[in-house]
């Protein structure tokens, strides 16, 4: 016993008395031990809640900021409502606070709403920056060119050389920046032997004309088509790579816009200059809900817009200047604006056939492809990316040509189009550009896909896709502005067919 509880028994001669009063101390500074560490308990779960309730603030506001940014959600009011959820978490979890009511609770629903806002962030951030992905070589366009001498030549550096051969009447621009930059880099001043081109320029490399030529790789396609095995019989001595400013794209706001399709016959970077095998203007009508697919063969004889000087080559060489010079010539063709571009290799054509299941087609003539030698019978056909791939490169087969393969090429672009504008390829729509991101290159926004995906969500239905090609004769004697020592296939169009086709594309525009 304490000394308070012996002098409190002497005082009062009781001898229970003090035993009592000190179990009533004992008790009641129990009872306020407890009261304190359930004050401070109380004071920390309030202190995590506010901790909590910031950042589900900060988590959820630029979740928002992303969503209203690039118009996510934006059809049937979602991205509102999503607004609203939002905002009733956070003042039921403020409330819930200040009142100090269901602290653990309270916990729980903010770290689930966390929880829910940091996997839509995640997922709302990964789909922006997919998409970027897609437009961030857009702006610009790469390309090379090289000092090159023969495989077995003992010349291995440029400093060995005195004079180079190359077609500066057609490409002395990019010909006297190498030469510059040889001259700055190696402190070597070449001088150059004018060639007609740079086929002419292989030729008397091989020929044993010239030690050493300049060798621009977007005309290595051009001399490949003659001579396969070229790459072989030379070698590389000076490599220097450039890059070329694209114009930025014609943003429209009207429901009608133009987008030229372009297929690159070569694999490797999207940003790579290169031929153009695929032409399509594809003409959208969001109100009509009508497309029209307009083929352009990539043999019509045309003026080439920028690097082609507005001389006339076939269309596909526009490709070489850039997709700057292949807009500008079918915008000159038809008349009209091509507010965007999409331009895919052949890498990417298979990955989104395979992400699709394949296609089906119809197949209106018999014929066996030269890639892959697969067996198309006339009728519905099922295409595998291998197949499909094999469908719209044969021309040789084909009793039209070039105009049956640019048909058949329309024939898949539709059937990929039907497939991408359906519900299902629509939820998977950030699996689609997370395979495809370095193998197609568009300058369309972001905020233009979402208002297109958005419009479409939102109206539901399918679009009437229509198509249409341009006509012409096949000659042999028309000169080449990329390639005038080579006798090729050109296609002088026909005047009727070009009004025709021109009259299409602006009954689609004007919404007729």
């Amino acid at each position: 016993m304490n000394e308070n509880a012996k002098n409190c028994g002497n005082k009062w001669n009781l001898p229970y008395f003090c035993d009592i009063i000190t179990l009533i101390i004992i008790v009641w500074g129990s009872v306020m031990t407890k009261r304190s560490k359930r004050s401070r308990s109380g004071k920390v779960k309030r202190s995590v809640n506010i901790a909590l309730l910031a950042v589900y603030l900060l988590l959820a506001g630029f979740l928002l900021f992303l969503i209203f940014k690039y118009h996510i959600l934006a059809f049937r009011y979602l991205n509102l409502v999503a607004t609203a959820v939002v905002l009733l978490v956070a003042l039921a979890g403020l409330l819930l606070i200040i009142y100090k009511k269901a602290e653990k609770f309270t916990i729980f629903l903010l770290l689930f709403s966390i929880l829910v806002s940091s996997v839509s962030l995640f997922a709302v951030q990964q789909f922006v920056g997919l998409t970027n992905r897609l437009n961030a070589t857009s702006n610009y366009s790469e390309y090379s060119i090289s000092v090159a001498v023969l495989a077995d030549s003992e010349i291995g550096n440029v400093t060995q050389l005195k004079s180079v051969t190359a077609p500066t009447g057609t490409d002395n621009e990019n010909i006297q920046k190498l030469l510059a930059d040889i001259k700055s880099s190696q402190n070597t001043d070449l001088t150059v032997d004018q060639s007609s081109s740079y086929l002419a320029a292989y030729k008397s490399l091989i020929a044993g004309d010239t030690k050493a030529i300049v060798l621009n790789s977007v005309f290595e396609n051009i001399i490949e088509s003659e001579y396969p095995d070229y790459a072989s019989k030379i070698k590389k001595i000076y490599t220097k790579g450039f890059t070329k400013k694209v114009e930025a794209p014609k943003t429209s706001k009207s429901q009608s816009f133009n987008i030229y399709v372009s297929g690159i016959d070569t694999y490797g970077p999207i940003s790579s200059v290169s031929r153009s095998d695929v032409n399509i203007l594809m003409t959208v009508n969001r109100d009509t809900k009508k497309i029209l697919l307009t083929t352009t063969p990539r043999d019509a004889y045309v003026p080439i817009a920028d690097g082609g000087n507005n001389q006339k080559d076939k269309l596909t060489h526009a490709g070489i200047y850039g997709v700057d010079s292949s807009i500008h010539t079918l915008e000159n063709l038809y008349g009209v604006d091509i507010n965007y571009y999409v331009r895919l290799n052949f890498t990417s054509f298979l990955k989104l056939i395979d992400l699709l299941g394949g296609v089906d087609v119809y197949n209106d003539q018999e014929f066996t492809a030269l890639h892959g030698k697969f067996q198309f019978p006339v009728g519905n056909v099922h295409l595998d990316s291998e197949q499909a791939l094999g469908f719209v490169r044969e021309r040789y087969s084909l009793a039209d040509g070039d105009r049956d393969r640019g048909r058949n090429q329309q024939k898949v672009i539709v059937a990929i189009l039907q497939k991408l504008t359906s519900t299902e390829a629509l939820k998977n729509y950030s699996t689609i550009i997370d395979s495809l991101q370095d193998s197609i290159q568009t300058n369309m926004p972001l905020e233009t896909m979402m208002n297109l995906v958005n419009a479409q969500l939102e109206s539901g239905g399918t679009y009437k896709v229509n198509s249409q090609d341009l006509k012409g004769t096949g000659r042999m004697d028309l000169p080449s502005y990329a390639m005038p020592d080579s006798n090729l296939y050109m296609m002088e169009i026909d005047d009727s067919s070009l009004a025709s086709v021109k009259a299409a594309i602006q009954d689609v525009l004007e919404g007729k």
